[in-house]
C-alpha cells in the first residue's frame, strides 16, 4: 500500500522545519550547498603575511619633503610600452563615441 504524495510532502515540510533546512520538493538546484559552506576569505588572507612597506608607501611618506625615489620596475614597464608603441605593437586607443540619443530619452 503506497502513501499519497500530499502526505509525503507534508512530512518533508515538517522535517525541513524541524531541522531548519530548505523545503525543495521539486529538487531544484538552489545553491544551498554552496551557501552553507564556511567562508574561505579570512583563511586566504591570513595565509600570507602582510606586506611591510611598498614603493607607494615610501613615495607617500616622503612626498611632503619633495624627495624623488626611483622605481625601477615602473621605469622598465614604461620603457617597454614606449618600445611597443614605437614598433606599432601597443594596445589600440580606446574609442570614444557620442552618447546615444535614445539613452537621453530614457533618462527623462
Amino acid at each position: 500500500m503506497s502513501v499519497p504524495r500530499a502526505r509525503l510532502l507534508d512530512l518533508m515540510k515538517a522535517q525541513c522545519q524541524l531541522f531548519s533546512t530548505t523545503f525543495n520538493p521539486e529538487g531544484l538546484r538552489l545553491g544551498n550547498k554552496v551557501l552553507r559552506k564556511r567562508l574561505l576569505g579570512p583563511s586566504f588572507v591570513s595565509y600570507y603575511p602582510p606586506k611591510l612597506v611598498t614603493h607607494k608607501d615610501m613615495l607617500r611618506e616622503f612626498a611632503p619633503f619633495e624627495l624623488t625615489i626611483d622605481n625601477q620596475k615602473e621605469d622598465m614597464r614604461r620603457d617597454h610600452i614606449a618600445g611597443l608603441k614605437f614598433r606599432g605593437k601597443s594596445a589600440p586607443k580606446k574609442i570614444r563615441t557620442a552618447p546615444d540619443a535614445n539613452a537621453k530619452k530614457k533618462k527623462k
